[in-house]
């Protein structure tokens, strides 16, 4: 069976007469694309199939299972749930849900492939919030298809991403009953939360994820049909700070020009971190930044990029900022970052309230890249902030959650081996990047398994991901799941 874009195209035209056997002949004599796999006849029809796979996917995003909200906790065990229905459906052997402290992480394996490789293969299945939800233009877990686009939270990360690997290997075992290599799954429900039980699970059970390699699909294409892995993710900080001033809030005509006010200490801290250049004013906090090497800076220079595009159409800006000095790709993957994402304080209402409020928090993380520390990171950061505090104010910083930064050589042999797979299927030469994103579970496999990880992605830069209006290109999705099961192959037929 054949995933090209051109053939969904077609497919999409017969989905209203798909299920007569008749239209399963005209199908196989009068196709004008290669639709039908060698092995046609152990499948349904095509259009059953595609149509099988496209509504499994959107029956998993109408799962609102936002790890990050309380309310919600009961979805994502029902994401869970789903995740072992679709492994245990898929042929998976000791499928289980793996229930300790945090959601369920979901495992399963085959493992009959005496001699070959084992890949762990990882996912999650939690999405972030859908706020603002007004700013959807279809329901964020209502799925809806427009122009060639499926549009639902986390359609591309990861749901979407974790489901090409699921039905990569139900259509291998549907193909042929067995797998070219050995496989565990782990897919977890906290990866937007924070991820704290699959670290301590890696940490604790490595003989039970013992693999050559892990296979993660949660990253993007550098552009639409250009085959692309990811060979370095950058790390993370992530720290909330409350500062204290008054012990209540005070009138700011009473005590205004003498009470402390929390906000503007913040303000005073942030700027205190990141001058108006971009360049991190922590002291110390470049001295482990490994620059990128002279061939991998060639190599971003010949990536096909429209700077005015990425500035007006995917970002919506008039201006990029950051370090004017160094180039956009390196300050996008290699260079260390400090951004504000919110600050709660005072009073926001309707209306005017002329209150100095007595407390304010911000929430302050950091990217951090290849060779930086993250527990380092995190006390140069909390000192550059007690130190910046003004006189008068109390700071208490709590850091959420950190991830390391990963790297890996290009020519290391599953990344070789999956670079040969994707070009076969895209037609397309592979290109190597790196993401300016954290997959902390990539630096945990390295560390607890000692495993090289391969970032095979299939988003794309617009697929809005984390904000509104989500989406995940079908043809990706279908592409995808062909790339997976040919690099299972190739890398099958390679032996150990």
């Amino acid at each position: 069976m054949d995933f090209t874009p051109q053939g969904q195209a077609w497919v999409n035209s017969l989905t209203l007469w798909h299920s007569s056997t008749i239209s399963r002949w005209l199908l196989l004599l009068f196709s004008p694309y290669p639709l039908l796999h060698p092995t046609w006849i152990c499948y349904p029809s095509v259009v059953e199939q595609h149509s099988e796979y496209l509504e499994g996917l959107k029956a998993f995003l109408r799962i609102p299972s936002i790890s990050t909200s309380v309310e919600h906790s009961n979805d994502v065990h029902k994401a869970a749930e789903f995740v072992r229905g679709e492994l245990s459906q898929a042929g998976l052997d000791q499928v289980q849900l793996i229930e300790e402290t945090g959601f369920p992480l979901v495992y399963g394996e085959w493992r009959h492939a005496p001699g070959k490789p084992t890949l762990l293969l990882y996912g999650h299945y939690d999405v972030q919030p859908a706020d603002p939800l007004e700013e959807w233009v279809s329901p964020p877990f209502e799925p809806e298809i427009r122009d060639g686009n499926l549009y639902a939270r986390g359609a591309s990360d990861d749901k979407g991403q974790t489901y090409i690997l699921i039905k990569a290997v139900n259509r291998l075992l549907r193909s042929t009953g067995r797998l070219p290599v050995n496989v565990r799954f782990l897919i977890e429900g906290e990866e937007e939360s924070g991820g704290g039980h699959i670290s301590r699970f890696v940490a604790s059970q490595p003989p039970l994820l013992q693999a050559d390699a892990a296979l993660i699909c949660d990253t993007e294409m550098f552009a639409p049909g250009l085959p692309t892995l990811c060979v370095g993710l950058r790390g993370i900080v992530y720290l909330e700070v409350e500062v204290t001033g008054a012990r209540q809030d005070l009138h700011s005509g009473v005590y205004g020009g003498a009470a402390p006010n929390p906000l503007q200490a913040i303000a005073e801290i942030v700027c205190a971190l990141k001058g108006p250049d971009g360049r991190i004013r922590i002291p110390g906090y470049y001295d482990r930044v490994r620059a990128p090497s002279a061939a991998e800076r060639e190599a971003w220079s010949r990536l096909p990029f429209d700077e005015a595009a990425y500035r007006e159409h995917e970002m919506g800006v008039t201006a990029l900022v950051g370090e004017p000095d160094v180039p956009l790709f390196e300050r996008l993957w290699a260079r260390p970052t400090v951004e504000v994402h919110g600050i709660r304080g005072g009073f926001t209402a309707e209306g005017a309230k002329t209150v100095i409020p007595a407390r304010a928090t911000v929430k302050i993380s950091s990217r951090l890249v290849a060779d930086q520390d993250p527990d380092e990171a995190a006390a140069q950061l909390t000192e550059a902030i007690l130190a910046a505090c003004p006189a008068g104010y109390k700071a208490e910083v709590r850091v959420l959650h950190t991830g390391a930064p990963w790297l890996i050589e290009p020519e290391n042999r599953f990344i070789r081996t999956a670079a040969s797979a994707l070009t076969e299927v895209f037609g397309r030469e592979t290109v190597f990047i790196r993401s300016g994103g954290s997959i902390p579970i990539a630096g945990l496999f390295a560390q607890h398994l000692g495993i090289p990880s391969v970032l095979m992605g299939f988003g794309l830069p617009d697929d809005c991901i984390h904000s509104p209006n989500e989406k995940f290109l079908v043809a990706n999705f279908f592409d995808g799941i062909r790339a997976v099961q040919r690099y299972l192959e190739v890398l099958g037929s390679e032996g150990q």
